[in-house]
């Protein structure tokens, strides 16, 4: 059902945990859907994510998920970052379940989130937060 890929992010994620003095926060998902992520962000001078770390509360493949969008996107800029789709996290893990394709979509949107309250605290704008506003009722 789960490629190796998926396991390996599910049993051994990276990055998990919490940013104390994170420069952007961002929480997607609901208890009623069962899958919750919060991604923590933290951005130099150079707009270049340095650190990021994700705290998700669901099923394997959203851990996944998390997991290896957080591999994907440390040392990005906000603009590559901000380009990052949910397709990217399923290449990497060589697939998912079409019933758990949503966990992914979650990730892209938690990231997303991220930066968007990024930018609300430092007012920067970016082109890919153009019309944004982050949706948390997923």
């Amino acid at each position: 059902m789960y490629s190796e890929k998926v396991l390996d992010h599910f049993q051994n994620p990276r990055n998990v945990g919490k940013i104390d003095d994170a420069d952007g926060i961002g929480e997607i998902g609901s208890a009623q859907c069962g899958d919750i992520m919060k991604i923590y962000i933290k951005v130099d001078e150079n707009e270049v994510i340095t650190d990021l770390k994700f705290q998700t509360y669901g099923c394997g493949a959203a851990v996944a998920s998390s997991s290896v969008a957080s591999t994907m996107l440390i040392g990005k800029s906000i603009d590559e970052a901000l380009k990052f789709k949910n397709r990217d996290a399923l290449v990497a893990l060589g697939g998912l379940p079409t019933e758990k394709v949503h966990c992914s979509v979650l990730a892209e949107d938690a990231i997303r989130a991220a930066i968007w309250d990024y930018s609300q605290k430092t007012g920067k704008k970016f082109e890919g937060l153009k019309n944004y506003e982050p949706d948390t009722s997923h």
